[in-house]
């Protein structure tokens, strides 16, 4: 896929099996999409940058429904290619209940078509049977995404 054709696909679409991936969290634990299979709903919200207006506003929406999360046996995580440190202190910043996944090479944005020069805003629900259950570019509310869990 060419940086350009990023610009023009469209997310992934319910039903179809989510990519797995292996990625490291902000503090360098190694998160594996297929440990969640059977166990819990997985939520990828795909962000461009940490500390940035519309990412900060984003995922504490996200931080603020964590109750919601919970009663539906969701798991969050923020996906983008910053660095483990830039993480740590985004998560901290904010208090975020949930691990952000540190992208660098734009492996796992470019699996769930979100890559590009710069990441494109995009979340996804995967349930536990790891079929995609939610896909939208953009900032969906937590509530519309969490109401698509198994």
């Amino acid at each position: 896929m060419s940086i350009f054709s990023s610009f023009f696909s469209d997310p992934i679409p319910a039903g179809e099996p989510a990519p797995d991936f292996t990625a490291l969290d902000q503090d360098g634990g190694t998160v594996s999409l297929s440990a969640f299979r059977g166990v819990a709903n997985v939520v990828l919200v795909f962000y461009p940058a940490d500390e940035t207006p519309g990412c900060r506003k984003q995922l504490c929406e996200f931080r603020d429904q964590w109750t919601l999360a919970q009663t539906r046996n969701v798991l969050v995580f923020g996906v983008n290619p910053q660095s483990a440190s830039s993480h740590q202190v985004f998560r901290a910043n904010r208090n975020f209940p949930f691990p952000l996944l540190v992208d660098e090479r734009k492996q796992i944005a470019s699996l769930y078509r979100a890559g590009g020069l710069i990441i494109r805003r995009t979340v996804y629900l995967i349930g536990k049977s790891g079929l995609i259950r939610f896909s939208r570019r953009g900032a969906p509310s937590p509530e519309e995404v969490f109401a698509t869990a198994e």
